[in-house]
């Protein structure tokens, strides 16, 4: 992480916390706006931030681990997407992507803990080996959609990055399936009660899996390029895209 994004996480990662999902508009709008945060992709000269997409991906991560209930993410974005560009899709798909892979890391952080702490005949159940296979599933998933959600804000920041964003979203989208009902399924039935916030992380994961382009959407994206490339010309693409990166 360069110096700009780790000040960016010191900056954004304690707000957000202490805002979570009971933030407001009316009363918490102001402390985001104190911060330049809704300007963060706008340009030095136009008074902004002057930040990347990868510098995005921070904040928007943040804003899911933290299942921040103001429309920050939208506010940065609508700064920077031009009008008509695929209706802004594919921004909001990228969007989306690092926002499932900072909840999926909450939602995992939460689930180790809890099973760390919680005791089922005599054992703590972090104990028993199909809990820890579970866990272990979960966050091989987590990683996934934030590697993807990396990958994706790096070719955005390069241009062209409609095959990396489909790639991600649809990575994200398939990580959610196995990493909310992991979740809820070490937790059992307190994982549903108001109180305890495993539920805010999940039900924003089930929303944002449909928002911008479902499994379906994207995985037709992704056929249709690969099938125009042909099969001869698929490999060598994707090498050259993955030199691109590096």
């Amino acid at each position: 992480m360069t110096d700009t994004r780790r000040m960016l996480a010191e900056m954004a990662d304690p707000l957000f916390a202490e805002l979570g999902a009971s933030a407001t508009l009316e009363r918490d709008w102001s402390r985001v706006e104190e911060l330049g945060l809704p300007q963060l992709l706008v340009p030095e000269a136009e008074g902004g931030f002057g930040g990347n997409w990868e510098d995005a991906l921070v904040v928007f991560r943040l804003t899911g681990f933290h299942a921040l209930s103001l429309p920050l993410p939208e506010a940065i974005v609508a700064t920077r997407a031009e009008a008509g560009s695929e209706e802004h899709y594919l921004i909001g798909a990228f969007m989306r992507t690092a926002q499932i892979a900072g909840a999926l890391d909450a939602a995992l952080g939460l689930s180790v803990s809890y099973v760390n702490e919680r005791q089922q005949f005599g054992r703590q159940l972090g104990k028993f080996q199909a809990v820890q296979q579970s866990l272990a599933s979960f966050a091989c998933e987590a990683a996934a959609a934030n590697c993807a959600a990396v990958g994706a804000a790096q070719a955005l920041d390069r241009g062209g990055a409609r095959f990396e964003v489909a790639a991600a979203k649809l990575r994200a989208n398939r990580a959610v399936g196995v990493g909310a009902t992991v979740a809820h399924q070490v937790h059992g039935a307190i994982g549903f009660t108001h109180e305890y916030p495993l539920h805010h992380l999940t039900r924003s994961l089930w929303k944002w899996r449909s928002d911008f382009g479902n499994d379906s959407h994207w995985s037709a994206v992704l056929g249709e390029a690969v099938i125009a490339q042909g099969a001869d010309a698929f490999w060598p693409a994707l090498v050259e895209r993955n030199d691109q990166a590096a």
